[in-house]
């Protein structure tokens, strides 16, 4: 029995999971990295689920704890929730933590930024998370096929993607 497993595993990659190059920046200026980012596409996951109008908004305070809160629009409501992040590993600058509860801290994988920290493709230690960010609310196709293009080289199932609506929103 357990050579017919290992026989189907070869055939089908690793027992059907699929590996993703999650490698991250060596360089990572995180007072740049401040500021707001919009989200412009992302996986599904049940902690955004039916969102619009994403964005994080990156705090570094004066001790130089980055504070963040993530904000939101689901069923006409705007949401919001504070968190924290930090760089537990200065030799991997792009393996970030953030954590909303408590001391649990989730990855986050800054891939990969343009050198004027305009676009980020950000992931985790597995293929379930992913997002593309960027200052703006909208950017060129050209720049989007750049990003998606990216991603598929890494491995990422691109069609998996949802795009954010991030049109213009009246007062909520």
């Amino acid at each position: 029995m357990g050579n017919i497993f290992s026989f189907l595993s070869s055939l089908f990659g690793r027992g059907g999971k699929v590996t993703v190059d999650n490698s991250t920046v060596r360089s990572l200026d995180l007072e740049r990295f401040m500021g707001r980012w919009y989200e412009l596409a992302r996986y599904d996951h049940s902690f955004e689920r039916g969102m619009s109008h994403v964005s994080a908004m990156y705090m570094m305070t004066d001790s130089g704890k980055v504070l963040l809160v993530n904000e939101g629009v689901r069923n006409g409501k705007k949401r919001s929730i504070r968190g924290r992040a930090k760089q537990p590993d200065v030799s991997q600058p792009g393996r970030l933590k953030v954590a909303f509860f408590l001391w649990f801290y989730s990855d986050y994988y800054v891939m990969d930024i343009d050198p004027d920290y305009r676009y980020a493709l950000v992931g985790s230690s597995s293929d379930k998370y992913l997002w593309i960010l960027s200052r703006e609310r909208t950017i060129t196709d050209v720049v989007k096929g750049e990003l998606l293009s990216k991603l598929r080289a890494r491995g990422y199932d691109t069609d998996k993607l949802i795009f954010v609506d991030q049109g213009l929103v009246s007062d909520l």
